[in-house]
């Protein structure tokens, strides 16, 4: 069987990005648009000169490509007949079309554009119509317009199709678990960096108030949707199923571990749109790596699967990876993602929803490690944000599982921590043109993973120290298992010569201790303002999911709980009833709980 996990395993490309006058590196691949072509599927993310192709959606290489507009934002892909479509997000300059028949061998063909847009998703309908779908703002909605097929132009003025509703939509509220603070949002502190010459005071000093003061009235109520709470609106995406239309939309932020695809339902493309029964549709808020947006859903050999962007912006704001997830049209012809154990291993044939073949066994298990022990605990505390970084170029981590089990899967996490950083030479043209360097140079990430029984005689599982790709989240399985207590890993090379630095090390497998007990005295209570809810319990499992959804039969939303006993879920549609149940779950297995309801 092939397996997948999340992040992807992929060759994740390096940017130097100047901001406020100095240059940070971090990897990025984000917005990713998928397609199944000619019996292989392709991933193209933002910022990576090219794309990604597998023919198992396990295995995963990195295919460069030359004349495209790769420094845009947002590639979008599409199939319509014998072409493959492509075209990427300017804001302030005309956006071109570009297709190929002989992809990826061949060159592509450039259609010249007419307009500006950010975002964008071409859609082919079924009748012969074109259609274009975009928008990425806090302050403009998300607009569709039909298109001539041959020119690629307008065939009239652009519809609107949808707007934040915040105030309704509780997943389009901003800020991390959507609690957002307007005095810390990087509008406001760009802001007040340039007004402090002006103003003969220091930035940290000024306020809200005193920014607002400087600017006149009109931009002012511009100023006021920024700071305040509107969120973004932004990657559509079209999918068609049993003559409806599902547009799917990114909201509110993607730097916030909330950030997820809405959907709306329409029987024609420009609407109108009504909110779907079950938004948001791909939404991870907890687990080892959040964010579940902007996305693109796509049918591949038998089955339907959406892909998206998952959230790190630890080294920079924009450090972002890719995920994948099953999704599928339940009997009511409504759009779902199955994410209940989303960042954990998965065979890619299982369908969704069923349970883990393998429990996690190293969350909070000890680590020895060669240097900087401070932060060792930082290797299984399931947070891809976290990091250990080693006082050398190279280090070693031992992994305790605590007692001997039988181990089939193991994710290795590297991550990324750099000091001061220049560009090099080779960096310099692109920089000037586009204010970042994406770069073509490889750069090796090199290790070998051993495992032990008892700790004293070692076997290889794993050597990578001749390695000539810089993969950073590679995913181990056997499925056989290998019984063992101990893992141990050492980095020889990172990129860029940094020390060796590692986010997880995650190991998956069975064990002979029993499912947990079920979560008790749960109580629920919805928020006073009917967009979420507060849920507690009592239990001493390793971990919680808490599903909620439309129906009781329908939880297809999830927020997994570590090391807490209580959450507030605030991703509510206000009005609508709501169903919620607490999973315990544990190395032993996973133990349902009762279903409760929620009535606003």
């Amino acid at each position: 069987m092939k397996y997948i996990s999340v992040p992807l395993d992929l060759e994740y490309r390096y940017s130097f990005i100047r901001r406020d006058g100095r240059i940070t590196l971090s990897r990025e691949a984000a917005d990713p648009s998928a397609v199944f072509w000619r019996g292989k599927y392709y991933i193209f993310p933002s910022m990576s000169k090219g794309c990604y192709v597998s023919e198992d959606l396990s295995h995963w290489e990195f295919l460069s490509l030359k004349g495209l507009p790769f420094y845009d934002y947002a590639p979008d892909v599409c199939v319509h007949g014998e072409y493959l479509y492509l075209c990427a997000s300017k804001r302030d300059a005309v956006c071109n079309f570009y297709r190929s028949k002989t992809f990826p061998e061949g060159e592509f063909e450039e259609i010249e554009g007419s307009f500006p847009f950010w975002d964008p998703n071409l859609f082919f309908d079924d009748d012969g119509k074109v259609y274009l779908f975009w928008g990425c703002s806090n302050l403009t909605p998300v607009y569709g317009v039909e298109l001539d097929e041959n020119t690629m132009r307008p065939k009239g003025e652009p519809a609107v199709l949808l707007e934040g509703r915040h105030r309704v939509i509780g997943y389009e509220r901003l800020g991390e678990d959507h609690f957002f603070d307007p005095e810390t949002s990087a509008t406001l502190k760009m802001l007040k960096d340039k007004l402090s010459p002006m103003l003969k005071k220091p930035a940290s000093e000024l306020t809200k108030e005193d920014v607002m003061k400087t600017l006149p009235p009109e931009q002012q109520e511009v100023l006021k949707k920024i700071l305040l709470d509107s969120p973004y609106m932004e990657g559509a995406w079209m999918t068609k199923y049993k003559g409806k239309y599902y547009l799917q939309y990114a909201a509110p932020g993607t730097e916030f571990n909330i950030y997820g695809d809405g959907v709306y339902v329409a029987d024609s493309p420009l609407g109108p749109y009504t909110l779907a029964e079950n938004a948001p549709y791909s939404y991870h808020p907890g687990g080892f790596i959040t964010g579940a947006g902007h996305g693109s859903t796509f049918r591949g050999e038998g089955a339907l699967w959406h892909t998206s962007t998952a959230r790190i912006s630890r080294t920079h704001f924009f450090e972002r990876r890719l995920g994948l997830w099953k999704a599928g049209f339940d009997e009511d012809d409504e759009l779902y993602c199955d994410q209940r154990f989303g960042d954990w291993v998965h065979a890619v044939e299982d369908a969704p929803f069923k349970a883990p073949r393998w429990m996690l066994l190293s969350y909070q298990k000890p680590c020895t490690v060669s240097s900087a022990p401070e932060d060792a605990k930082n290797i299984t505390d399931e947070n891809i944000r976290t990091l250990w970084q080693s006082e050398e170029q190279q280090g070693t981590v031992t992994l305790d599982l605590t007692k001997g089990y039988k181990v089939h899967a193991v994710q290795l996490n590297f991550g990324d921590n750099f000091g001061s950083v220049s560009l090099p030479s080779r960096g310099e043209e692109e920089m000037k043109a586009h204010g970042r360097y994406i770069d073509d140079e490889k750069f090796p990430l090199r290790w070998y993973l051993e495992y032990s029984e008892d700790g004293a005689q070692w076997q290889m599982w794993e050597d990578h120290r001749s390695a000539e790709d810089d993969r950073a989240h590679p995913l181990l399985v056997n499925e056989e298992g290998i019984s063992l207590r101990y893992l141990r890993l050492t980095v020889t090379e990172m990129p860029y010569g940094q020390n060796a630095c590692v986010s997880g090390i995650r190991v998956f497998g069975v064990s002979d201790c029993p499912a947990p007990e079920p979560a008790s005295n749960v109580r629920l209570s919805l928020e006073e303002d009917g967009e979420g809810f507060f849920a507690e319990w009592r239990g001493s499992a390793m971990g919680y999911n808490v599903l909620w959804g439309h129906t009781p039969e329908k939880l297809y939303h999830c927020y997994q709980v570590l090391g807490s006993s209580k959450v507030n879920v605030r991703a509510l549609v206000k009005g609508r009833p709501c169903y919620v149940r607490i999973d315990a779950f544990g190395e032993g297995g996973v133990t349902e709980g009762e279903t409760l309801c929620l009535v606003p």
